[in-house]
């Protein structure tokens, strides 16, 4: 079954995830895509990136909406016509979108070595102190999806993960925490949520009004 979950994360955000298992032509057959569309997925050299874009498009029809019903601005970020926000991920053989009424960003990733062997680039190491080597790959994999979902929001150019975004620690059992954007003179916060799908990673990040 693809769509592989609904789920409310409040009384007014939706996260939808879709497994791809089916072939690019059903997928291409299941969606109604604009002229822009089409001509980009067209384009794509790799049928990864083509299954992760058109199974997008099956989310939206999920969600009651269709690929005319969505827009990116200048800065590729993903608005809907009718004024609700969204935000798309795709990793490997998942996909996923969040609607919801506030601010949002969200971020799927799939478990592997290179982001922990990163994570001194992109975050406060001692965080991972006193884990298990498999707890420390999966803490560095929720910290980077905290990171890219607070740029997601914000959308900037010069945001850097290691030195304006900064997490608070937290334990994995949680599945929340809290984040701060420090950058142009200005401080904003956001509360995360976070889980665990499969070999997969997601989370979600709301600004704090």
């Amino acid at each position: 079954m693809p769509l592989l979950k609904i789920k409310d994360l409040n009384a007014t955000t939706q996260v939808i995830v879709w497994k791809i298992t089916e072939p690019i032509e059903e997928l291409f057959q299941s969606v109604n895509l604009t002229p822009i569309s089409l001509a980009r997925v067209e384009s794509m050299k790799s049928e990864g990136h083509q299954k992760g874009f058109l199974s997008v498009r099956r989310l939206l029809m999920e969600a009651s909406y269709t690929d005319y019903d969505l827009y990116y601005d200048a800065y590729g970020k993903p608005h809907l016509k009718d004024g609700k926000y969204i935000s798309i991920s795709h990793s490997h053989d998942l996909s996923l979108i969040l609607v919801s009424d506030e601010k949002i960003g969200a971020d799927l990733e799939i478990l592997k070595a290179k982001t922990q062997i990163l994570a001194p680039r992109f975050m406060n190491v001692s965080h991972l102190d006193n884990l298990s080597a498999q707890n420390q790959l999966i803490k560095a994999t929720v910290v980077w999806g905290i990171k890219e979902s607070v740029f997601k929001i914000k959308n900037e150019v010069g945001i850097s993960f290691k030195d304006n975004i900064f997490e608070s620690d937290f334990n994995l059992e949680d599945k929340k925490c809290t984040a701060t954007l420090r950058f142009n003179n200005k401080v904003e916060h956001f509360t995360i949520l976070f889980d665990f799908i499969e070999d997969y990673v997601f989370v979600c990040a709301f600004e704090k009004k």
